[in-house]
């Protein structure tokens, strides 16, 4: 009975630590993009992030957007090296912005801290937003 104890125990503290190396968080600044209802995006410079509690190790974040009702569209994103800072300026690097044929998308800003340029996913949040 002690040994069960122990292990959940232990499960647990691993289960609250984890969660909490783990945590990030971000938010977009304005897209600033000009109105795109066509079905055909253009290339566009990234918006404004700002990112908080990135773990320990992390060395770059990489972006994705994804269209939740065209999931086979690819948006594209980038990768940039994190220095610490909270603010990932505009145009750090370019997507394809939003740009519906047939009403309102619901979209999602993909952001992987990442302990390589190629990968070593550390944690990952995301920001929804309905585009237009």
């Amino acid at each position: 009975m002690k040994q069960i104890f122990k292990t959940l125990l232990l499960a647990s503290t691993l289960a609250i630590s984890s969660s909490a190396v783990y945590a990030l968080d971000v938010k977009v600044g304005p897209l600033n993009v000009k109105s795109c209802t066509s079905g055909y995006p253009d290339s566009v410079k990234s918006p404004t992030f700002t990112v908080s509690k990135v773990p320990a190790g992390a060395k770059y974040l990489k972006f994705h957007l994804v269209d939740l009702d065209a999931r086979s569209f690819n948006h594209g994103g980038g990768v940039v090296a994190y220095s610490g800072k909270t603010t990932i300026k505009a145009g750090a690097f370019n997507y394809l912005q939003p740009c519906p044929p047939n009403g309102t998308h619901r979209y999602v800003w993909e952001v992987t801290a990442q302990s390589k340029r190629s990968g070593g996913k550390i944690a990952k949040a995301k920001y929804s937003f309905k585009y237009p």
